[in-house]
């Protein structure tokens, strides 16, 4: 159950949600990091449209609960003999979405998320490569969640469909947290979402216009053959193994709940 936290200071909330996820965590059933990620999970319900983007003006009024979520997992450690790999899965998918989310929010209004450029000891960083969220004592940024937290884990090219790049090319943003007992039916649902839909991706048996997304982690979707098998498990209208493929433009203007028209190709960070 999340507490509405309305009538307390921020820095009485940050200390006492601090204070208390260790102990939620302690638990040993999955109610402890359901209870972790409500705070997320209530900010995505108020704030996402219908459509999948994120209303990031909303947002920007409930900031101190979306840094107090944030604050909350400094003590929290992904572990292996309690959690199963979906909740650790499912565990940094929400880290990644909310600390992207919080970065954007902090720079807002910004057309792009990679008009950003944070100030930090040694000079300007990009949104990948700053730390954004610190978990358990490390710091980590939004690369190295990707890459080294998920990617180097998991191997599942879904999870590119359940990040939130922050672009208006990428996949709409999911109305709720992610859960570990839950994350499977999650991605194929989002994965399903993005590859069915006409604004990131076009389907016919005999030609596929498919979103640059699946260009840019073409090394995790494999050849064309093993791209068009797995793009067929999840569409509604099957391409033929001889169909030619090509990939779209992918467009970095924000993901905000209006659209911008700028494109950008999208490149390998």
């Amino acid at each position: 159950m999340y507490c509405q936290f309305r009538p307390v200071t921020r820095q009485l909330l940050l200390f006492c949600l601090c204070l208390l996820a260790p102990l939620f965590l302690r638990a040993e059933d999955n109610n402890s990091l359901q209870i972790l990620h409500e705070p997320w999970n209530e900010l995505l319900h108020q704030h996402v449209t219908a459509e999948g983007r994120l209303n990031y003006e909303g947002l920007l009024e409930d900031e101190d609960k979306l840094l107090v979520y944030l604050e909350s997992v400094r003590k929290v450690k992904p572990d292996p003999s309690s959690w199963s790999p979906n909740d650790t899965k499912a565990f940094w998918l929400n880290m990644y979405n909310a600390a992207a989310a919080y970065l954007v929010v902090q720079y807002y209004p910004v057309a792009s998320i990679n008009d950003i450029r944070v100030k930090t000891v040694g000079g300007l960083k990009s949104p990948w490569e700053v730390p954004v969220v610190n978990v358990g004592g490390q710091s980590y940024s939004l690369n190295q969640i990707e890459r080294r937290m998920l990617g180097d884990q998991f191997h599942d090219p879904r999870v590119h469909f359940a990040l939130m790049y922050g672009a208006a090319s990428g996949a709409p943003v999911q109305a709720e947290a992610y859960s570990g007992p839950r994350l499977p039916a999650q991605l194929d649902e989002q994965t399903r979402r993005f590859i069915n839909d006409p604004t990131f991706n076009q389907l016919a048996p005999q030609r596929a216009q498919l979103s640059g997304l699946f260009e840019a982690y073409s090394a995790e979707f494999g050849s064309e053959a093993q791209l068009i098998e797995f793009v067929n498990r999840y569409a509604r209208t099957p391409i033929l193994p001889t169909a030619q493929v090509e990939f779209q433009s992918f467009s970095w203007a924000l993901n905000d709940r209006t659209g911008l028209s700028s494109t950008q190709a999208l490149n390998k960070r």
